[in-house]
């Protein structure tokens, strides 16, 4: 478990480190955008200042989701991390919304041609965009953290919007007087692929809010370790809820029948103690121990 915290905290480090990569991003987009004539480059822009709310949000509730249990929270902080999974899929969806709609009055407007030069401030941005959606994946899968991966998300979508934006002012610069507007269709395209992720996100950081439960493999190693643990015959029930970065779970494992009282306590714990050591990310486990076969 050290292991995996130290992991947290290069996580933690790196949503800080991106905050401030928004941030820079941010401004460069809305000034190449306003220099450059390109409403699709300051929608993007526009929604990075989003990003950088969204980087806080996951820095934030990573480090608030490593408070221990108190008399207050029994089972943690856990929870705020997928509560702001949850808002950031919410304020993705309604970034789309809104600079559709302004793509959309864009479009019923006279447009001028698009500076060539936001070409190559494109091409930056993308690559770069690119890279922290990979590495913060990649880091949200290690952790299983739904808040760092809707993060990574918006970083994708910020590549598919400069993407689209791409492709929108070269048409434009190629098609000349009449295509003025195709950055801005660019703009509008890009928005419907970050609503669609939008969505996406948030049914899974829903899925988390509402306990649902994790994979079939997940729950077949937790019986496996629990099975191999010296006197346990069986494994009744097994209910396992994600909150944050870790899982609780109540487990009913059955036992000789005679045994008694104190031989029991001592494999329950012995039980608990091998789920909580195992690579699976447990919290804490409520064993109940049920007689096998026991006629009163």
């Amino acid at each position: 478990m050290s292991e995996f915290n130290s992991k947290i905290q290069s996580g933690i480090k790196l949503s800080a480190l991106t905050i401030v990569s928004n941030i820079m991003l941010s401004a460069a987009k809305i000034v190449s955008g306003i220099i450059g004539n390109t409403y699709a480059l300051i929608a993007d822009g526009i929604e990075s200042p989003l990003d950088i709310f969204y980087s806080i949000m996951v820095w934030l509730s990573l480090r608030y989701s490593l408070k221990p249990p108190d008399d207050e929270h029994p089972y943690g902080l856990g929870k705020i991390e997928s509560i702001a999974a949850l808002a950031i899929s919410a304020l993705l969806i309604f970034a789309a919304v809104i600079i559709s709609i302004q793509s959309i009055d864009e479009i019923n407007r006279n447009q001028t041609a698009p500076a060539g030069f936001t070409l190559y401030v494109l091409c930056a941005i993308i690559l770069f965009k690119e890279i922290l959606y990979r590495i913060l994946y990649n880091k949200g899968n290690q952790l299983q953290s739904s808040a760092l991966k809707s993060d990574a998300w918006h970083h994708r979508s910020d590549a598919l919007t400069s993407v689209a934006a791409f492709v929108g002012i070269s048409i434009a610069l190629i098609g000349g007087p009449g295509y003025e507007s195709a950055d801005d269709w660019a703009a509008l395209l890009a928005c419907a692929i970050i609503f669609y992720n939008g969505i996406k996100l948030f049914v899974n950081a829903m899925h988390d809010v509402i306990d649902t439960s994790p994979s079939v493999e997940f729950e077949k190693r937790v019986r496996e370790i629990a099975q191999r643990v010296s006197g346990v015959i069986d494994i009744e029930k097994c209910r396992i809820r994600k909150s944050g970065l870790f899982y609780l779970m109540d487990i009913h494992v059955t036992v000789d029948g005679t045994m008694n009282v104190k031989d029991g306590h001592t494999i329950g714990h012995d039980v608990k103690d091998k789920l909580i050591q195992s690579d699976l990310k447990i919290m804490d486990v409520i064993v109940h121990i049920e007689p096998h076969n026991y006629d009163a």
